[in-house]
């Protein structure tokens, strides 16, 4: 009785803190406990058991037996057991099949008196304590249909069945496979799968028997022999060639692999194949030409051999191997590094010996030929399809990783070195003629001169177009095996063939253009793109010059400042770089990241060049020289050459820029996301169109000064003292003074020639600025006059050519001003052709005789629109040659004095 514990009191009438307490407890969540330990504790500790131990602590109490019959306890042991992960359910049932049938079939089935378990037969059962030998002995088959056993039952059969097989595993090492062949079956898979569940029955974590780990370790002796038999079986099938065989070893041996290091057949296998000990049969270096250049037709054979040896010891790993084995891709990656990663090292060692434009061209080419790996492993397996070829991919790229560090930082620093001789190169040679006479460049065939120069830069763009869809060469092979024909079809897009050249469109020849990567083995290369004297390049374009055709000043070669060529050799460095980082352009991980970052890098380092070495220093030496330029020291009166060849510049630095947008569209758009304001090659972009902007503004500023200073000087110089003064006998002539008509010419030769080279709003605004600075010199040329009755007609004449020619230069308002350039103040911008149209009604008050009439007009503020206050009229009214005849006149009608009576003096 001492076992027993003895009874607590009980409270009857429990008190109101007891009440308080017990209406608290209600609201807690009520734990199940057993003895001092909650159930969920006693459920621990059971999961954690030997299961021999389970009968054990079931018989503790009849709340533990319960606990041993829980269905999550049972559902992780059946789960242990790993049958359903690994599909051993026909094994089982292979292993019950072969086993003999119990003596009696209507009586569930017993478990030994000296089982594992304990002698639970001999137990009394009694209806208040079940024993867990119940619970084994008659586990539920009767109360579960088929297709709906408790995880206990399937337990309990596959354990009764594995203990029947551990019989064979007390025999001696060199007898246990004999043993078990009757229990386990004579077919390799069948054996290796049944040897495999035994594995999974005897493991740590089920433990089913009693010294499971002394029987665990007679089974691995017997799977490493039975895996030994099957390498000797597998390597004699291999001899022979017998597919078949191999198919069956390589299976079995799978099955009983346990899962972790290397899978030995699969290995030995792949370390018998010839092509990973033929590396001598290959030179790396005879990629080499006598001359230091590329030709990878030795590495053409190389690959092709390997291409051979992966796909027919592809094809059978295929077959004979589990997928899940991945032989296939170790021997891929095997010969990758073994092989072919050992054969590029010195190609790539030697051609950076030479330059470092050849081991680009190398690099980017052994990466291109290794790439052919990839498309073998996908056709010889479907494994490599889809998603799956990510894995073929990746076989590749680690390869290569070892190199692109270095490539990488080479292409990036190469480029810039290709930019500085392209620079220097401008620098030393074409600068220079800006300053000197150059017969040839001075009369050569330009934008200006073009009849069409908007036809003109259209047709260039197409041919650019064109060239940059050409292909490219990444593998350098023999001379001419690489040449793509060029013919009408790219050409056709440009014209007809004349003897004219636009400057830089000779690099716009396909063959510079074709297989640059593969040709190109010093920067210096680059340099000398700009069309030889004498050479014929594919693309020349005949153009007519229209009626206008200025002469070009020899001394001032200010449009010789940009040029077409620099740019297209700027491009064509890149546009080479660009090819060579699209070979990479797949990398995953952390080289993926490097190589776009690297393919914006090379962008933006050629905007950065095109902008600060060539378009701004350019626009900066024209806008220094226009700021310098005086009419006086010239004849020519029509022209002002400053102005124009720099006129020249707006249209090649808007075919630039255009060809920049060409370029990034073709070439960059894939690589990014345009709409991405934040992105570097994005702000880059736009900051080099906004300094090109800003270089045109500041040019046109200067040069708008320059034109106005020669109207200014073409209107002192050619009207006469006595233009507004003439005699009273000399005849009227109506017309416009000469000085007039030569402004006006001036003006209209060089507003014409600005129209199609830049943006609407650049062209607004210089028309706007013109309008504005010509008003103002016609008001101060006017106030200068002596201006008679006779002469105020002429006054009238020529203000009406200046309007007429104002008004022609745009129909609408000169209202839309670009925000950003702001060359005049945008505050209140005033409507030009209503000034001039007022400036014309003005001219009136030089031909109105009555003084009184004159006074009244003076006073009529409406009559210009408010243009004018009457003391700006009264200004220019005093430039009449009788001013002083009807001064009182007009003063006395203006302001109604009276000097007989106002002035105290008189």
């Amino acid at each position: 009785m001492d076992k027993f514990t003895a009874l607590e009191p009980t409270r009857l009438y429990s008190s109101s803190t007891s009440a308080t307490n017990k209406r608290a407890s209600r609201t807690k969540p009520i734990s199940r406990w057993i003895g001092k330990l909650p159930a969920d504790i006693h459920l621990l500790v059971l999961n954690h058991l030997p299961i021999p131990d389970i009968s054990a602590y079931a018989r503790a109490s009849r709340a533990t037996a319960g606990l041993s019959r829980d269905e999550k306890l049972w559902e992780r042991r059946w789960n242990d057991l790993a049958i359903t992960r690994n599909a051993l359910d026909d094994t089982l049932d292979d292993l019950e099949s072969k086993q003999e049938p119990k003596a009696n079939t209507h009586s569930p089935p017993t478990i030994p008196v000296d089982d594992d378990f304990g002698e639970f037969t001999s137990a009394p059962r009694t209806p208040s304590i079940p024993s867990l030998s119940a619970a084994f002995t008659s586990f539920a088959f009767t109360d579960a249909s088929p297709g709906k056993q408790t995880f206990r039952a399937r337990y309990t059969r596959a354990h009764l069945i594995l203990k029947q097989c551990l019989a064979p595993l007390h025999q001696p090492p060199h007898a246990v496979l004999s043993a078990l062949t009757p229990l386990i079956g004579t077919s390799l898979l069948s054996q290796a799968r049944s040897l495999r569940l035994l594995s999974f029955f005897l493991s740590p974590r089920v433990q089913s028997v009693r010294h499971w780990d002394i029987l665990l370790a007679a089974l691995k002796a017997a799977v490493d022999r039975f895996d030994v038999s099957l390498l000797t079986a597998f390597d004699a099938a291999d001899s022979r060639g017998d597919e078949m065989m191999m198919r069956q070893a390589a299976h079995a041996s799978w099955e009983v692999w346990p899962g972790f290091g290397d899978w030995e057949m699969g290995k030995v296998w792949a370390e018998k194949r010839e092509i990973l000990y033929e590396q001598g049969r290959w030179n790396p270096l005879a990629n080499f030409t006598d001359e230091n250049t590329l030709d990878f037709t030795p590495m053409d054979e190389f690959m092709a051999s390997i291409i051979r040896a992966l796909e027919e010891h592809g094809t059978r790993a295929v077959f004979v191997f589990p997928p899940a084995a991945g032989v296939l891709i170790g021997f891929a990656e095997r010969v990758a590094n073994e092989v072919v990663g050992e054969y590029i090292a010195p190609l790539l060692t030697r051609a950076r010996e030479i330059s470092n434009a050849l081991y680009l061209t190398a690099a980017a080419a052994s990466f291109r030929e290794s790439w052919r790996i990839v498309d073998v492993l996908t056709t010889v397996s479907s494994n490599f399809s889809g998603k799956g070829k990510d894995k073929a991919e990746d076989v590749v790229f680690m390869m290569f990783e070892p190199n692109m560090d270095e490539y990488l930082d080479e292409e990036i620093e190469s480029l810039k070195q290709a930019f500085e001789v392209i620079c220097k190169e401008w620098d030393r040679s074409t600068l220079a003629l800006a300053s000197h006479s150059s017969p040839t460049q001075a009369h050569q065939t330009r934008f200006l001169t073009a009849q069409n120069p908007a036809l003109m830069k259209r047709t260039v763009l197409a041919s650019f177009t064109n060239v940059l869809l050409l292909p490219v060469t990444i593998v350098p092979r023999t001379v001419g095996a690489g040449v793509v024909a060029v013919g009408g079809a790219v050409g056709g897009a440009v014209g007809a063939v004349g003897t004219g050249m636009v400057q830089g469109i000779a690099m716009l020849n396909p063959q510079r253009w074709v297989g640059g990567t593969g040709s190109v083995n010093n920067a210096k290369e680059y340099a000398s793109f700009g069309g030889a004297e004498g050479e014929a390049a594919i693309f020349e374009i005949a153009l007519s010059t229209s009626a206008t055709k200025p002469t070009l000043a020899p001394t001032e070669n200010l449009d010789l400042l940009l040029s077409l060529d620099v740019a297209l050799q700027l491009i064509h460095a890149d546009r080479d770089a660009l090819k060579r980082l699209e070979t990479f352009a797949s990398y995953p991980g952390q080289y993926g990241i490097r190589v776009r970052e690297t393919i914006e890098e090379a962008f933006c380092e050629m905007l950065g060049v095109l902008c600060n070495r060539h378009l701004e220093k350019g626009f900066g030496i024209a806008t220094e020289r226009m700021n310098s330029y005086k009419p006086s020291e010239h004849e020519e009166t029509a022209s002002v050459a400053p102005l124009l060849q720099f006129f020249e510049l707006v249209h090649v630095g808007d075919t630039i820029q255009s060809m920049v947008q060409v370029f990034f569209d073709k070439e960059l758009a894939p690589h990014i996301d345009k709409t991405d304001f934040l992105n570097v090659v994005v702000r880059e972009k736009k900051r080099f169109e906004n300094t090109l902007d800003d270089c045109v503004a500041a040019g046109l500023n200067a040069g708008t000064q320059v034109l106005m200073n020669q109207v200014e000087h073409i209107i002192l110089t050619l009207t006469k003292p006595r233009e507004y003064y003439p005699p009273e006998d000399a005849p009227l002539e109506l017309g416009p003074t000469p000085g007039c008509t030569e402004a006006i010419r001036c003006l209209d030769t060089h507003c014409r020639l600005l129209k199609g080279s830049t943006s609407k709003e650049v062209l607004e605004v210089f028309y706007q600025e013109v309008g504005i600075r010509l008003l103002a010199i016609l008001q101060k040329h006017i106030k200068r006059q002596i201006i008679s009755l006779n002469g105020g007609f002429q006054v009238i004449a020529d203000l009406n050519a200046y309007y007429s020619f104002v008004a022609s230069l745009k129909a609408g308002s000169f209202l839309l001003i670009s925000v950003t350039l702001c060359l005049i103040s945008c505050e209140q911008v005033p409507n030009i052709t209503a000034d001039f149209s007022h400036l014309k009604m003005l001219g009136h008050v030089f031909v109105v005789e009555d003084a009184k009439d004159l006074a009244q007009i003076v006073r009529d503020v409406t009559r210009y629109g408010g243009a004018y206050r009457p003391e700006d009229i009264y200004e220019f009214i005093q430039r009449r040659a009788d001013w002083k005849k009807i001064e009182k006149t007009v003063d006395k009608t203006m302001y109604n004095l009276s000097f007989k009576e106002d002035c105290v003096v008189c």
